[in-house]
């Protein structure tokens, strides 16, 4: 996952200097230069706690003390306290002391500035730098532009279609028996496809 979202390809937003990107079926910002972590989602008990869907594999970005930005105008916010509540966190900040005010946070984004990202280990890529990635075979056949990517419990799975408009999905495994070759300044990665991955001809 690194940091960012599953997301569907990214719009840029006629009003704002951002993308527009749809994860689980709802539309998130995200201003230029920032990377989204995490999306509040509802509140907990009467103290000011939100409930947070986490989207960073990076879990001390929650830590008390942090700062992070909040919202389509980046309000600066400061972690008071967090703790894990089933596959959520609750997360309090300084100065939101009440349900009421956790209420007004709900459905906001929290981001951090791409210039404070974690530092990837080699052969690990932003999800955001994926998206849109033409996706060809190591014979050069071209298969399709890569749209998603799926984070299940072991590696993730590329999500890729095949010429606009056309239903046809392939799921390819993020491992490095099929994933041969990421280059982002091409904007192309290279793969290889296992028996039984693909049972229909890549698109020319």
């Amino acid at each position: 996952m690194s940091e960012f979202i599953r997301s569907t390809p990214p719009k840029r937003s006629p009003q704002r200097r951002g993308r527009t990107y749809r994860v689980y079926n709802q539309e998130v910002f995200v201003p230029d230069g920032f990377l989204a972590v995490g999306h509040i989602v509802g509140v907990h008990g009467l103290r000011g706690e939100v409930k947070l869907e986490s989207y960073t594999d990076f879990p001390e970005r929650f830590a008390p003390g942090e700062r992070l930005r909040l919202g389509d105008d980046l309000a600066e916010v400061k972690i008071a306290s967090v703790r894990p509540h089933k596959k959520f966190l609750l997360i309090r900040f300084e100065g939101v002391t009440d349900r009421m005010a956790a209420e007004q946070l709900r459905g906001l984004w929290l981001f951090v500035a791409e210039e404070d990202a974690a530092e990837l280990e080699e052969g690990a890529y932003w999800i955001h730098d994926l998206i849109g990635l033409e996706v060809r075979e190591e014979s050069g056949a071209r298969l399709g532009e890569l749209v998603d990517v799926l984070v299940t419990g072991a590696n993730d799975v590329y999500v890729v279609h095949g010429e606009p408009g056309a239903e046809r999905e392939i799921l390819l495994p993020a491992i490095p028996e099929v994933v041969l070759n990421v280059d982002l300044a091409a904007g192309v990665m290279t793969v290889r496809l296992l028996e039984g991955l693909l049972d229909a001809e890549a698109v020319d």
